[in-house]
């Protein structure tokens, strides 16, 4: 439970740090505390502005200079849905559009029952699944269909449930967009 000297506390130190802080509701779920940004030390090898995802330990990685990184909790893709290599980030969206891929509503179509059968698209805004920002994952120049993207589901960072998508807080992917550019290396364990 965040009491006020703490969520103050913590406010104060992510922008500080330059991130910003969720937005608190009386009864909004609370992202457990080694999910929430911080700066660690990684390997001086991995080069400055690349992103590395560790999906079984629900942590993405941006490095910010050698030797260090901001880590963000995430939540990922299903036992055999994940995204495994290497991707660039080749497009990025504010407020995207979503549709999911044919195979998602072929696995679930009573979950994507608007889906079936038509073209519609879903438009961005606080109900789309992708949340406040999308990164899209491209290998060797084509749309991968994997994103790294916000969520509407808090309760999923730091757990293995989305269709192959890697899933931050808004707050979270709001300051890595900002932070990253269209060309930024994924590497996803």
């Amino acid at each position: 439970m965040m009491n006020r000297r703490r969520f103050l506390g913590t406010a104060a130190a992510l922008g500080a740090a330059g991130l910003a802080a969720p937005a608190v509701h009386a009864q909004a779920y609370q992202v457990p505390e080694q999910f929430m940004p911080r700066f660690v030390q990684i390997k001086n090898t991995i080069a400055p502005g690349q992103i590395l995802v560790v999906p079984q330990q629900h942590y993405l990685y941006f490095t910010t200079v050698p030797g260090q990184a901001i880590r963000y909790g995430v939540g990922v893709g299903k036992a055999g849905l994940e995204f495994k290599g290497t991707a660039v980030i080749q497009v990025k969206k504010e407020w995207p559009t979503w549709r999911p891929t044919d195979e998602m509503i072929e696995r679930d179509p009573r979950a994507y029952a608007k889906f079936v059968d038509n073209d519609y698209v879903q438009p961005g805004g606080p109900g789309n699944p992708l949340g406040s920002r999308a990164l899209y994952l491209f290998k060797n120049g084509r749309d991968t269909y994997f994103r790294i993207h916000g969520t509407t589901e808090p309760q999923s960072i730091g757990r293995s449930v989305s269709n192959g998508c890697i899933r931050m807080l808004n707050s979270h992917v709001q300051d890595l967009y900002q932070r990253v550019p269209v060309g930024t290396q994924v590497v996803v364990f």
